[in-house]
């Protein structure tokens, strides 16, 4: 575009990692929630465990931490703002669901 200047494609490349961080990190951390309701419930039955109201909270717990565990690691410096905690709310709660969702699955065959 006309107001880019020749520096903006060295920005755009520390933006982009910081963008994959991001997103590796709440991915991660919604996985690492699955595996944790599911040992919470282990020796449960699928239709209960999914009630299981300690295995849900472990997602809200993932949430509760992302952003401190990510402005401690440098990925958000001062530009931290509600749009960056829903990302991270999102991300995380969908990929704990995804995955919690596949191992209850997998138990119930």
């Amino acid at each position: 575009m006309a107001t880019e200047t020749a520096d903006s494609g060295t920005d755009s490349g520390g933006q982009h990692f910081g963008t994959v961080t991001r997103t590796t990190l709440s991915a991660a951390a919604g996985v690492a929630a699955a595996f944790v309701s599911a040992w919470l419930t282990g020796d449960m039955a699928p239709a209960a465990a999914a009630l299981h109201q300690p295995a849900q909270a472990v997602v809200l717990v993932a949430i509760a931490v992302q952003p401190v565990l990510q402005r401690l690691l440098g990925v958000y410096k001062d530009d931290f703002g509600a749009k960056d905690f829903l990302f991270i709310a999102f991300m995380t709660f969908s990929m704990w669901f995804v995955t919690w969702g596949i191992m209850l699955s997998a138990q119930a065959n």
